[in-house]
């Protein structure tokens, strides 16, 4: 189940870096934003997930 989730994890920072590329290409600074958070979220959810936090 860990790996799983890993894998989520990872999914969504490359969705986040995908947001941040698109949002680069249309001029948009709130999907730039909301990329970043997400791409963040993704890696300290991913972090918590493999060290066994709660």
């Amino acid at each position: 189940m860990r790996y799983v989730l890993t894998v989520v994890a990872i999914l969504g920072v490359v969705l986040g870096v995908a947001a941040i590329a698109h949002g680069e290409a249309d001029d948009s600074p709130g999907l730039q934003v909301l990329g970043l958070a997400l791409a963040i979220g993704a890696v300290v959810f991913g972090i918590r997930n493999l060290r066994g936090g709660s």
